[in-house]
């Protein structure tokens, strides 16, 4: 790609689970896009462009290990929000101990990930009253510099807020490991949450109030020598 950017992502563990594990948390094998998109944007974005992840790169050996977590069996309904705002004031708060149950839980540990992306503008910035030349490479330049200097809006994570990520961006990446050479069929993967018109959807305050639905995309991953290839959003594929 054009403006294309590559980056260096790792950390001690990771959970991206699987939409289909109801009660359990299982990780996925690997990165998934959206995953992959939210530590881009952690570190730049704008409303103007949006991140197109085209490749994810395993590079170290796929490993799980099991732990237990407390969690909440609920959570803060849209409709006592709405009505808190419209009273001016009421009680959003959960009681931890009332609500508190644990949970088992299959994650990664020491992974370590190459994320290959590249810029596209979804709405033309004007100088003038005309179109700006090249948005796309202002957008990666300073995604560049914040990079560099370890800038980020706010700490970006593997899947869940507890597995931080670290970053750094790169020319290359090094080799993934011998364990992961060859070809893997990975199944069906979470490609990215794509919002659509729906009347009796939620109202999404970034898209100017309009009541929109998410449906979740899924695309048939397959790996070789740590490498996947991820189709663009809106193929057939996806």
């Amino acid at each position: 790609m054009a403006y294309g950017v590559k980056l260096l992502v790792w950390g001690e563990f990771a959970s991206f689970n699987r939409p289909e594990m109801k009660v359990e948390r299982v990780s996925y094998e690997v990165i998934t896009p959206s995953a992959a998109r939210g530590i881009l944007e952690a570190i730049y974005w704008k409303p103007e462009m949006r991140w197109v992840v085209d490749r994810l790169r395993v590079l170290n050996p796929i490993r799980f290990t099991h732990i237990r977590r407390n969690e909440i069996d609920c959570k803060i309904s849209v409709r006592s929000v709405v009505s808190g705002l419209k009273a001016g004031c009421c009680s959003l708060g959960i009681a931890v101990e009332d609500h508190r149950e644990q949970r088992a839980a299959m994650i990664l540990k020491d992974v370590c990930y190459g994320i290959e992306a590249h810029v596209e503008v979804v709405k033309p910035e004007l100088k003038g009253g005309k179109p700006i030349e090249a948005p796309e490479a202002k957008h990666l330049r300073q995604f560049k510099e914040r990079a560099r200097k370890g800038a980020c809006y706010h700490h970006p994570y593997l899947g869940t807020r507890e597995f931080p990520a670290d970053f750094s961006l790169v020319e290359e990446f090094p080799a993934c490991h011998e364990s992961l050479r060859g070809e893997r069929d990975l199944g069906y993967m979470l490609h990215d949450i794509v919002f659509t018109p729906n009347p009796k959807g939620r109202i999404v305050e970034t898209n100017q109030g309009r009541r929109l639905q998410a449906q979740p995309r899924f695309f048939p991953a397959k790996m070789q020598d740590g490498a996947i290839e991820v189709p663009p959003l809106v193929s057939e594929e996806a």
